[in-house]
């Protein structure tokens, strides 16, 4: 089977761009998902459906239930995808923060931490990524170099100072 193409529009509240390995990595899931799993899931009901009495069979239930699920993110997936603007050229080098840059902070108390800004649909802490939507990433871009910045939290207003910033993507 090939990719499914999807028109019903985007009613996301994020925002629309992502790195080319963010991208990559929705584009890989879906087709995993198509290819992969859906005919795995869809082999096993029809198995579960020829045990006889669905009303009271488990098996066929749960993957019922199974099918569901994955046919809502393949339709997330290709309405994101549809909307999604892969930004590919590396921001300019010119000192301030943009999407896609690695950025350094020092907290009041000395604590760094190290951050890259990407789309929405991508951000991961433990790869030491934030979404370009946070209120952390909205604070600092368009920030240059020993900028002080006020960043609102749920948890409390904190205030960093950007010690360094490099250009990847």
């Amino acid at each position: 089977m090939g990719t499914r193409t999807r028109k019903r529009k985007d009613e996301s509240k994020k925002s629309g761009y992502i790195t080319q390995e963010g991208y990559r990595r929705l584009e890989e899931e879906s087709h995993f998902l198509w290819n992969v799993k859906r005919p795995e899931v869809t082999e096993a009901l029809q198995a579960a459906a020829a045990e006889g009495d669905r009303s009271e069979n488990a098996e066929y239930i749960y993957r019922k239930k199974q099918l569901g699920e994955i046919d809502r993110r393949l339709r997330f997936l290709g309405n994101r995808l549809d909307a999604l603007t892969m930004v590919s050229e590396l921001p300019p080098d010119n000192g301030r923060v943009y999407f896609g840059c690695q950025v350094t902070l020092e907290d009041e108390d000395g604590t760094t931490v190290c951050y890259r800004i990407v789309g929405a649909d991508e951000w991961n802490v433990e790869r030491g990524e934030i979404s370009v939507d946070s209120p952390l990433a909205k604070a600092i871009i368009g920030k240059q170099l020993d900028d002080e910045v006020l960043v609102r939290r749920p948890k409390g207003d904190i205030w960093y100072t950007i010690t360094a910033i490099s250009v990847t993507l």
